[in-house]
């Protein structure tokens, strides 16, 4: 039985490539790149690949690299908003350059901050920085999203953008085990639509949402 996009949940996946042991699909609809579920990371080999991210915010240059999505999100947010980190990872770099700024941060990460009481408020915004590309339920975890988010609020995404299927086996993004799902700048259009969201792509492989009014 075909498989259905677990970003759209409308398009049927179907084979796109294999790379050694890994089999990936195509969404005929969203034109996400997935990779197939028998060629996933148990979670437990999940989180030790994660453990060896050095995410040290006293870098500058990962401080640089995490300015792509901080400076065009900041911009947008009033005095004061409230956001959640969400996905922080063990390492909460961006939560305190935006505290630094004068912004109340709330983290959540399923392995490193399991703490659900954070799900159960909304905030002004919300970011996940090298996030959506691990969702084993994107679909699920977008909607999840969307009731964080007050009314006029921000979501701010930073990931690889998918483009040139040519160069897709040998994409230093593809060759993270952890990275299951690949996302164009049509697949957010996609959930844009989706969700009534504004849609803005201010850098490269940056995507902001505004939730509506």
């Amino acid at each position: 039985m075909p498989l259905l996009c677990p970003v759209c949940e409308q398009g049927q996946l179907t084979p796109f490539c294999e790379v050694g042991a890994h089999a990936y699909l195509r969404c005929s609809v969203c034109e996400a790149t997935v990779m197939a579920p028998e060629s996933r990371l148990s979670p437990e080999q999940e989180k030790q690949v994660y453990q060896l991210h050095d995410n040290d915010v006293e870098d500058p240059g990962y401080r640089r690299f995490l300015s792509k999505l901080f400076e065009p999100l900041v911009e947008r947010l009033p005095v004061g908003a409230a956001g959640l980190d969400f996905g922080c990872g063990p390492g909460p770099a961006l939560a305190r350059m935006l505290a630094a700024e004068g912004f109340s941060m709330a983290l959540f990460d399923p392995f490193f901050y399991d703490d659900e009481s954070v799900l159960e408020s909304t905030y002004d915004f919300v970011t996940c920085t090298e996030v959506v590309e691990h969702l084993h339920q994107p679909a699920r975890v977008f909607r999840q999203l969307e009731g964080l988010l007050k009314p006029g609020g921000w979501l701010g995404v930073m990931t690889c953008f998918q483009t040139d299927d040519d160069r897709f086996a040998n994409w230093h993004y593809r060759r993270d085990p952890t990275h299951v799902v690949f996302y164009r700048e049509r697949t957010f259009a996609w959930l844009a639509e989706r969700f009534g969201w504004q849609m803005e792509v201010p850098r490269k492989d940056v995507v902001l949402f505004r939730k509506p009014r």
